[in-house]
């Protein structure tokens, strides 16, 4: 990298998944709008193809009118080419297909265990990353071996998960987790702050919060804004709209599938007095099933959605479709801000900046400290030239220790059984699961859902598992 006038050239950025067609693009918009900082992106996928059509994309959308940034994109052919001599490596994959996710949301169904995402908490999260684990051991060493000094950033899911192989793997790697879940409950508090006072916020940003615990399940124990504490707005708010909730206006065009009225994070405000800080579809997959999970009904009326993997399989066709329309020149990505923080967290290590944010890392500054230490923990951050300094958030109370400590439990059992390939221990965590138990389901009916679940994600699989 080359400092010069508070500007760093030569930025040398591998991305592993770089065949995305979501957040890749995402990605290269950021990049475009921002003068400070460039350099070469390498993109690394398995799906090399996908890998070319991006990097057709984003040397395209250097040169539209209106991108300041000064980027080149060049696809790599191994993890050696991608990752060698990087100053950073952005990891975004699909770990395995949407068949197998298939398996993953809806197979459990058969016992009347409903999942609104299925790739962090529960079964479909659990058989998830028993794929995905392997693959960031892989990721881990080569990055060991090739680019040790390295900045890591991660998007994949399940985070926690994700994030704990990368250290358990190369304990002095230099990795964390990113999510925007946080920033949603953020916006809901600007919006809900303006409908009560009548005052403009002008950025979400400058709501500011205390963040404790785990990716997907995160809790404000503080939200002001400029000297207000937000918490008594919040809870006025609920005295009288419970039951129509809030909606985000920026979620209006996004689909049904992902909306939500934010009703599930009022009512855990109601339960436990701190703001439950993730998408209602998150929240409800850590809670016991027989809650807002316990059956499409009860969802529905929560004002939350199921989004089935039949959808994403259709709405992959229509990306892969509008991946060919960019690549040929037919259609352009639109330069505006996405609202993501990757390309400030890139600044700020950097030096650029000093920034604060939610990411996940291990507990090892016991930033919760009633959590253990090599648990993976979402808090805020301080964000400065080759550093992160985790911010103590303190003690987890006693009743939200209670709804966190069976997935902390939960991800010990489900990286061992990832690593020994051991059946035993995903039986274990799945009678240990929250959705699952509030369903009461027999062991012999949560034997065969893991046997088949794991025989429906074989291919992906360790040779290990093929001796079961």
């Amino acid at each position: 990298m080359q400092y010069k006038d508070n500007k760093v050239s030569d930025i040398q950025i591998a991305y592993i998944g770089g065949g995305s067609r979501g957040w890749a693009w995402t990605f290269m918009t950021d990049l475009a709008l921002d003068q400070q900082i460039s350099g070469t992106i390498r993109l690394y996928d398995i799906d090399k193809a996908a890998a070319q059509k991006n990097e057709i994309i984003g040397n395209r959308l250097m040169q539209q009118a209106g991108a300041n940034g000064n980027w080149k994109f060049e696809t790599k052919d191994t993890l050696e080419s991608v990752l060698h001599g990087c100053d950073f490596v952005v990891i975004s994959i699909l770990p395995g297909t949407f068949d197998e996710m298939e398996s993953d949301v809806h197979l459990p169904e058969r016992l009347g265990i409903f999942q609104s995402v299925g790739d962090t908490a529960g079964p479909g999260g659990m058989i998830r990353a028993l794929r995905t684990i392997p693959m960031f051991v892989e990721i881990a060493n080569a990055i060991k071996e090739y680019s040790p000094d390295a900045w890591v950033i991660n998007y994949t899911n399940p985070m926690s998960l994700c994030v704990k192989a990368l250290y358990e793997t190369f304990p002095e790697i230099k990795a964390f987790g990113c999510c925007h879940e946080v920033f949603g409950t953020q916006k809901v508090l600007k919006g809900i702050y303006e409908k009560e006072t009548g005052e403009k916020i002008a950025d979400w940003h400058d709501v500011e919060v205390n963040v404790v615990g785990i990716n997907h399940f995160t809790w404000f124990t503080e939200a002001s804004y400029k000297g207000v504490n937000l918490f008594p707005v919040y809870r006025n708010y609920i005295e009288k709209h419970f039951q129509d909730g809030y909606t985000l206006k920026e979620e209006n065009w996004l689909n049904a599938n992902f909306r939500c009225k934010h009703r599930v994070k009022m009512d855990l405000f109601k339960r436990y007095g701190w703001i439950a800080a993730a998408g209602d579809r998150h929240l409800v997959e850590f809670m016991p099933g027989n809650e807002y999970l316990k059956d499409p009904e009860t969802v529905q009326s929560w004002d939350y959605s199921l989004t089935t993997v039949q959808w994403r399989k259709e709405d992959l066709k229509e990306r892969l479709e509008r991946s060919n329309r960019l690549a040929e020149g037919k259609e352009t990505i639109r330069l505006e801000p996405t609202g993501e923080e990757g390309i400030l967290l890139i600044k700020a290590l950097c030096g650029l900046q000093r920034f604060i944010s939610n990411v996940n890392i291990p507990n090892y500054a016991s930033q919760i400290p009633n959590l253990p230490k090599d648990a993976i923990v979402e808090t805020n951050a301080v964000f400065s030239k080759d550093h992160i300094r985790p911010v103590y958030a303190g003690p987890l109370k006693d009743d939200v220790l209670q709804l966190i400590k069976p997935h902390i439990e939960n991800h010990a059992l489900t990286y061992r059984a990832a690593i020994q390939c051991d059946k035993a221990l995903v039986m274990q965590a799945f009678q240990n699961d929250p959705n699952v138990k509030g369903h009461h389901p027999s062991s012999e009916e949560i034997h065969e859902l893991v046997e088949d679940m794991i025989q429906n994600t074989l291919t992906y699989l360790p040779e290990g598992w093929k001796n079961y």
